[in-house]
């Protein structure tokens, strides 16, 4: 079942948040810190953002399986970007020991569904290069590059 993240749900978020810090933290330590994207306090005030939703699979005893953190964006009188509304996905995760059972997919296509109930264009996300995983799900879900952050390491 997909929702909208509710206050209980902050503990297990909390956990699901550091197994995704950890996928990053092994691919580029020299970016990645051990820690959390977001604090118990900060999870609480996002729960009340409409601009920026929370999904949440669950099984049949409401325990989350996974989310994806929403953000409505939308550059209005940009000077070079048209006023496109967007939602983008800022962090999407499933249980790592529950990977491959279209969890994942279930959150995509509640953002998808989320998306267009709200008038946006598209739907967008960034990726880390060292998560081909993550590449392969979400090409397998139909998204392209849109645009390509290049480095070059001193």
């Amino acid at each position: 079942m997909i929702r909208y993240a509710i206050e209980k749900d902050i503990p297990r978020i909390g956990e699901l948040l550091s197994q995704v810090d950890m996928v990053h933290h092994t691919g580029r330590p020299d970016i990645f810190k051990i820690g959390r994207k977001y604090s118990n306090g900060e999870l609480k005030t996002m729960l009340g953002d409409r601009q920026r939703p929370i999904l949440v699979c669950t099984n049949e005893r409401d325990e989350v399986l996974g989310y994806c953190f929403c953000i409505f964006q939308q550059h209005i009188e940009n000077s070079v970007l048209t006023d496109i509304k967007t939602l983008y996905i800022d962090d999407l995760c499933v249980d790592e020991k529950l990977r491959g059972k279209n969890i994942g997919r279930e959150l995509y296509e509640a953002a998808v569904s989320l998306a267009r109930e709200n008038g946006c264009y598209n739907l967008t996300l960034n990726v880390w290069s060292c998560n081909p995983s993550a590449i392969r799900f979400y090409e397998k879900c139909g998204l392209v590059p849109q645009k390509i952050g290049m480095e070059f390491i001193l």
